[in-house]
């Protein structure tokens, strides 16, 4: 069943840090900085719930959504069926290639996850500080690929910006509050500890999200982006110039993740613009 995926580790650490951050940021810090029956903690506590209730929503689509498989009656065009190995190198970067672990072959731009054991449809990758990039994401318990990544932008897009509006909220009730009278030890230091907390998750997740609004715009995977690098070094070195096969221009290629509808890209759950994953629009056809 698609929930057992929740029984992992990572999930139960995300579920607690959302949990401990709404807790912290509405019923502590806005309490104290303005008090939850004011007009303005009633706000910012709604607001705030709002920017949770999205996250926490992006979060459960980003496990539960079938990230896209390979059909088992996918085969390649006929100037594609060259039978390329992954071992081998590409010729071009939109070939079909052969996964040797699948015993089939597979789409441009698809990958081998060796923990869900199949190939994922336009596959990003994570980064790690363990690993260079994995594929498998361990945060969402599942890949992120063609059908989730939506899911995956959209749960960074607002972890982001609840955890600026929470770091606001604790610097603006640290501000106010007068700590030569009130100011104990250990209240400073609790204060301090989670101001710190969240201006590293801003960081974090501020980061993560440029790096991704950068693969969209560039309609590229974290995967592309790492072997454009070595392809680039490639094509210098014989002379030529090398540009990424995907990338069409910044408007479409935010289209083709987020959708023609500019008023849906922030819903992680509105994916019928997405096709059968397997074959792509290249800067050639157009």
């Amino acid at each position: 069943m698609q929930y057992q995926k929740f029984l992992s580790i990572p999930i139960f650490a995300v579920f607690f840090l959302m949990g401990f951050v709404y807790y912290i940021t509405v019923f502590i810090f806005i309490e104290d900085w303005v008090g939850l029956q004011s007009s303005a903690g009633s706000l910012n506590a709604m607001i705030f719930t709002f920017l949770a209730s999205l996250c926490l929503f992006s979060f459960s689509a980003g496990v539960l959504t079938d990230p896209g498989y390979v059909p088992s009656s996918y085969l390649p065009d006929v100037e594609d069926s060259s039978s390329v190995s992954d071992e081998e190198p590409k010729k071009n970067g939109v070939q079909s290639k052969y996964c040797d672990k699948c015993a089939a072959y597979k789409p441009p731009r698809a990958h081998h996850c060796r923990v869900c054991r199949r190939c994922i449809l336009r596959m990003v990758g994570c980064i790690y500080f363990s690993n260079f990039y994995d594929h498998h994401c361990l945060w969402i318990n599942n890949c992120v690929g063609y059908c989730n990544y939506k899911a995956f932008f959209n749960l960074i897009l607002y972890a982001t910006i609840g955890s600026i509006h929470s770091t606001i909220i604790i610097i603006s009730c640290a501000c106010q509050k007068d700590w030569n009278y009130s100011g104990r030890t250990p209240l400073k230091i609790f204060y301090v500890a989670c101001g710190a907390m969240m201006v590293a998750l801003f960081a974090t997740l501020g980061t993560l999200l440029g790096w991704h609004i950068y693969l969209i715009t560039h309609n590229m995977t974290t995967i592309e982006y790492y072997e454009g690098i070595r392809a680039t070094w490639l094509a210098k070195k014989s002379g030529l110039s090398y540009r990424h096969p995907f990338d069409l221009s910044v408007y479409k290629n935010i289209t083709l993740v987020l959708g023609p509808n500019m008023l849906r890209w922030l819903w992680p759950a509105s994916i019928s613009h997405l096709k059968d994953g397997v074959s792509f629009p290249t800067s050639r056809d157009t």
